[in-house]
């Protein structure tokens, strides 16, 4: 208050933002004071305490009710919006002993929430770890990334047989979408983006099967109108196409069906000592570094993309294949901290 009254030969506005606080504040500071004088208008009045309106016990009823999903006290909705909860309140509070609620509104429950907080109309998603043997695998993974690493920078000589590591995967599902209306290409004055109509004909979607070369970043990939042993089968036999026929074929992979069927096992076991499994653990995806590839993939051919037929489809995905190809990008693992962790 002796703030406000030093400046009240200022504006009421200068008062207010170099103070901040509001026109208010400051009318009653000088209300005050020429109402009582200068030194009585320093001194604050006393006065009792207010009880607060809403106890302390049924802000926790409040809280306790948003950690419990709707459905599970017979309504429709899985998650609570700030309405619904407020309708609650009134409705069953008063029934609990909180009549203190019987009118609360949508602010206030916003604010009770919000001074633990809670946001019970909101969900995050998690991964529960479903593999026992997952920092196992991941370790075993992360092991093979550090070998990896050490021979592209030539830090590790040996006299055995060559290993060729890749990184493979599949990415299911990518669709074939024809638009209805032709797009609008950009034109100074007039399109500052190109524009699309929002309907669109789905024509059915496609595969993509690949391996990453973690040597090279060359890139090996099929298309296929399914993902089966059959289709996998034949990545594996481009592999063996392609590296020396004396050299082992490292692969780090998911343990998909088609990755470990009695087909696959049967045409591994025509080819011995040729392939090694490298599995990642179950929900663990992003320990494969071909992930990093397909990431590129919908970043770059694949965004946007609207086509004529799946056969166009298919062309366009090994077109961007061969374009990547053409200017290979090296992929490599450094968060080696995690090996650390579960050593």
């Amino acid at each position: 208050m002796l703030c406000v009254l030093e400046r009240i030969s200022q504006p009421i506005t200068d008062i207010k933002k170099e103070l901040k606080v509001s026109r208010q504040t400051i009318y009653k500071c000088i209300d005050k004071a020429v109402a009582a004088g200068i030194e009585i208008g320093l001194k604050d009045q006393y006065h009792r305490t207010k009880e607060p309106d809403i106890t302390y016990d049924a802000k926790a009823w409040v809280v306790n009710l948003a950690c419990i999903k709707p459905k599970d006290i017979g309504y429709a909705a899985e998650v609570w919006t700030l309405s619904a909860l407020a309708k609650h309140t009134r409705e069953h509070a008063p029934k609990e002993g909180f009549q203190c609620l019987k009118r609360a509104a949508k602010a206030t429950i916003h604010r009770i929430l919000k001074s633990h907080p809670l946001q019970p109309h909101r969900i995050k998603y998690y991964l529960e770890k479903r593999d026992e043997e997952f920092e196992r695998k991941m370790r075993e993974i992360l092991i093979v990334y550090n070998e990896v690493n050490q021979q592209n920078v030539g830090e590790e000589k040996s006299d055995k047989k060559k290993i060729y590591t890749v990184s493979a995967d599949e990415k299911p599902g990518v669709q074939a979408i024809k638009n209805i209306a032709p797009d609008l290409y950009p034109k100074p004055g007039k399109y500052s983006t190109i524009s699309r109509d929002y309907e669109y004909k789905r024509l059915g979607t496609l595969s993509i099967l690949a391996a990453l070369d973690l040597h090279t970043g060359h890139v090996f990939a099929q298309v296929h109108e399914r993902h089966r042993s059959r289709e996998f089968i034949m990545l594996l036999k481009e592999l063996d196409d392609y590296y020396p026929k004396d050299a082992i074929i490292r692969i780090v992979l998911d343990n998909h069906s088609s990755h470990i069927s009695k087909e696959t096992m049967t045409y591994m076991a025509s080819r011995p000592n040729r392939f090694i499994y490298v599995h990642t653990p179950k929900h663990g995806s992003c320990l494969n570094l071909v992930e990093t590839l397909f990431s590129k993939m919908a970043k770059t051919f694949l965004k946007y993309i609207r086509v004529n037929s799946k056969k166009e489809l298919k062309e366009r995905i090994l077109k961007g294949i061969k374009e990547i190809n053409e200017a290979p990008v090296l992929h490599k693992w450094n968060k080696f901290e995690l090996l650390t962790d579960v050593m």
